[in-house]
């Protein structure tokens, strides 16, 4: 008769693997928490600006699908009166309601966009 101890056993590999792989998803779970606290709180003691800006950019970064339920995440690029350019999230209906070229005021706290007034533009 073979001896079971000798050779690669599959199930005793698979029993030592398992555990380290729920540790290491359970690892990265907890540090997005921790990372999407740790921004939030960042933005919190930010000061609320407001500064003329310009649209230069939309886009938009489309999430799950296939066997679970796809979101769509919308992103606007800004450029300031220094000419930086920032990046910030906003909702689907402020992404609708703005169009490349809008010039007006921008409201943001760190990296939490708030709003964003148009500018009226004098037509003849």
């Amino acid at each position: 008769m073979p001896d079971m101890n000798q050779g690669f056993d599959m199930f005793s590999f698979m029993s030592s693997i398992f555990p380290l792989f729920f540790i290491l998803v359970f690892g990265i779970i907890i540090f997005t928490i921790i990372k999407g606290i740790a921004q939030w709180s960042h933005n919190n003691r930010q000061p609320v600006l407001t500064v003329d800006a310009k649209v230069i950019s939309k886009r938009t970064s489309v999430r799950g699908g296939g066997e679970t339920r796809a979101r769509s995440i919308y992103f606007v690029t800004f450029e300031v009166e220094s000419g930086d350019r920032m990046e910030l999230q906003v909702n689907g209906q402020e992404f609708g309601q703005l169009a490349e070229g809008d010039t007006g005021d921008l409201q943001f706290q760190g990296t939490r966009y708030l709003g964003f007034t148009r500018k009226k533009v004098n037509a003849f």
